[in-house]
Order: C-alpha cells, then sequence, then structure tokens
C-alpha cells in the first residue's frame, strides 16, 4: 500500500523555504549552437571533496535544463553581492543571457563570467531525477576563489550578507 502523503501549497512551501537564505550562482555553458548562456541557481552545494563534486538543482520546466548531459562542461560562477543585475539577468528567459557581460576561458569547454568571487569548471558526473528539478551533480577540474562578500537570496529578493559579530549580544533593561 502506497502512503498518503499531505498536498503542499507550493507557494507556501516556497515562501517556508526562503526563510533560509541561500547564495546565488550563475552557471554558464554552451548551448547546442556553441554559443555561451547559464541559468541563475540558487541550490549549489559541495558534495564531496575525494572525488571534487559539487551539485545544484534546476526546474525541469526550466528551458537550459535540456543543455545538461553527461558531456556537458559548465561553470558555477559564485557572485558578489554586487553583482544582483547580472544574477536577474542569467534568470530570465532572454535570447541572449551573456549580453553585456565578460567572460572568460576555462579549462572546460565553458566560460566563467568576470567578477565572481568563486568558480567551479565542472564536467558533468551524474542527473538525477528530483521531483519537480533535476539534480546535476559535476566533477570539479579547476576552481578558484577571490575575496569578496557572496550574494544572497532571502525572502524572495537578491541581499547583502549580514555579518555574525562574535561578541553576543546582551539584552539590557531600562
Amino acid at each position: 500500500m502506497m502512503p498518503h502523503y499531505p498536498q503542499m501549497d507550493p507557494r507556501a512551501l516556497r515562501d517556508a523555504f526562503g526563510v533560509l537564505p541561500t547564495g546565488v550562482s550563475v552557471v554558464t555553458l554552451k548551448d547546442e549552437s556553441g554559443n555561451p548562456t547559464g541559468v541563475t541557481v540558487g541550490s549549489f552545494a559541495s558534495l564531496s571533496l575525494s572525488p571534487a563534486l559539487c551539485l545544484f538543482s534546476l526546474g525541469r520546466n526550466q528551458a537550459s535544463v535540456r543543455l545538461f548531459t553527461p558531456e556537458t562542461a559548465f561553470v558555477v560562477n559564485v557572485l558578489p553581492d554586487h553583482m544582483a543585475e547580472v544574477a536577474w539577468q542569467f534568470a530570465k528567459p532572454l535570447k541572449d543571457k551573456c549580453a553585456g557581460v565578460a567572460l572568460s576561458a576555462t579549462m572546460v569547454d565553458a566560460p566563467s563570467l568576470r567578477g565572481a568571487i568563486g568558480l567551479f569548471a565542472c564536467q558533468t558526473e551524474t542527473v538525477h531525477e528530483g521531483g519537480d528539478h533535476v539534480i546535476i551533480v559535476g566533477r570539479i577540474m579547476q576552481f578558484a576563489h577571490a575575496p569578496g562578500d557572496a550574494l544572497v537570496f532571502y525572502r524572495g529578493g537578491m541581499n547583502r550578507p549580514v555579518p555574525v559579530t562574535s561578541d553576543p549580544v546582551e539584552a539590557k533593561s531600562a
């Protein structure tokens, strides 16, 4: 007998997930014609140090999901907090998502975004089913990082990270 799972309101569930800030990355790759393109993701995570693997997920209905096969090279670009406009540009269904964006070559057959504070050049390792998403696992072939604060997505908007102070906050009475 199949277990009965409760129906969830997708908007309410999305709002609940939104209480946890997530890093904002743009995954760059080439389309079927060899042109650079990309997609904004908020689900990038490390998976393994040995072997060096990372992952992210894409909605099954996103146009770029078709580009990810076991042969696909891609770069995860971790955006600094001042690149919110770039994140929004790659989140939209534009014909040329890279218009006006500076790109650099990597050791894989995919460009990186200049100005990113982290980059992970990968070869697709596996693609898994995940409900209404697919989960892409990449084998990291090259990586780099630079100083700066990462852009975060929180409660539906792009934000700067708020540092946590090392000093405990004490309540004061009047």
